[in-house]
């Protein structure tokens, strides 16, 4: 298992500091920097000004919005920051939700799945250098009747094959990544549901006939270090109230369904009435204690050994560190201590 870290959303804290946090992961041997998007910064640009600054620690973006960009634009981004980075760029790919994406981005989010789809098929054939013709349900190119012909990508990209990732949350989005990608970024990943999140993944591997290819599972924790593990998942509950009650719709929230799933339905209920009724420090308390602590590391350099171990064991092989800490130096003393603790557990890369 190897180690990753994840910048969330960009300006959180300042420029400076968040490359200060690359320079030292960079510096302590962490395979990869992924930067999210959501209605504020985009990923692209930020991962190319920390390519610029960096030498060995890949770049990827988690996610890029599917409804923000054309397939070919997205293959066109990709190609590009790989090339400037000398071969280091993950393209993270993710629909996003129904609000950001027809109050945001203007796009109808209807069979996101199919959609998805089309969109990892006609990447690929842009990434070959393949002329890109496409007859799709979502995506028709060259378009009809027109004067549109099929092209091919100009730039060479540094690699013959550059991999891509899929954010999934459902059964169907996993079968679908384990059918078409290369990894899967996922969330509130616990080692004992898992089991039937990785069936789906093995399923739409099988269906592609690609069982036995590798598959990087790459899930984002949250990291607090303390002696009281209790106190140590307060700084989380925020984050976890956030999605469980307020991405999405009451109708339509997809961390709320895998919060559901996981045996938490109606602690996920609570958290999502008290945060849509703008209750957000309730809502914070409302998250279960058990729920944090299977999705987190929380506590000691051994108890996150510990937990390492038991992560590697349920079939993570890079786990993205989103370290907390009320100062700078205490971000960077938690990449420290996440890369002790993988010592420790001897389930490192």
């Amino acid at each position: 298992m190897k180690l990753g870290l994840n910048l969330g959303y960009w300006g959180l804290v300042s420029g400076d500091d968040n490359m200060a946090m690359v320079a030292e992961a960079e510096r302590l041997g962490y395979s990869v920097v992924w930067c999210a998007e959501a209605y504020g910064n985009d990923a692209a640009t930020v991962l190319t000004w920390i390519a610029a600054k960096t030498e060995r620690i890949d770049v990827g973006s988690a996610i890029f919005q599917i409804p923000a960009r054309t397939p070919a634009m997205t293959a066109m981004t990709a190609a590009t920051i790989d090339t400037l980075s000398n071969g280091r760029f993950r393209l993270g790919l993710g629909v996003s939700g129904p609000q950001v994406s027809e109050g945001w981005h203007g796009a109808k989010f209807d069979k996101p799945i199919g959609r998805t789809r089309e969109y990892v098929d006609i990447i690929r054939l842009a990434f070959a250098r393949e002329r890109v013709k496409y007859d799709g349900d979502h995506y028709t190119l060259p378009l009809p009747d027109g004067p549109g012909k099929a092209l091919k990508m100009i730039i060479h990209p540094v690699r013959e094959y550059m991999p891509i990732y899929l954010a999934a949350i459902g059964p169907k989005n996993l079968e679908l990544a384990g059918e078409k990608c290369d990894g899967w970024l996922a969330i509130f990943y616990d080692p004992e549901f898992a089991t039937e999140q990785h069936a789906s993944i093995r399923t739409g591997m099988e269906r592609a006939g690609r069982t036995g290819v590798p598959f990087d599972v790459t899930p984002t924790v949250p990291v607090v270090v303390g002696d009281d593990v209790k106190a140590c998942a307060d700084p989380v509950r925020g984050y976890a109230a956030l999605y469980i009650g307020g991405m999405g719709s009451r109708e339509q929230n997809f961390y709320n369904r895998l919060a559901a799933r996981m045996g938490y339905e109606k602690e996920a209920k609570e958290i999502q009435d008290l945060y849509l009724d703008r209750k957000y420090v309730e809502a914070g308390a409302a998250v279960p204690f058990e729920f944090i602590d299977r999705t987190s590391l929380l506590g000691s350099v051994e108890r996150m050994a510990e937990k390492m171990q038991a992560l590697a064991a349920a079939g993570v092989t890079t786990l993205n560190i989103s370290g907390y800490g009320a100062t700078q130096d205490e971000r960077i003393a938690t990449l420290r201590t996440a890369a002790e603790a993988l010592e420790k557990s001897g389930v490192g890369d």
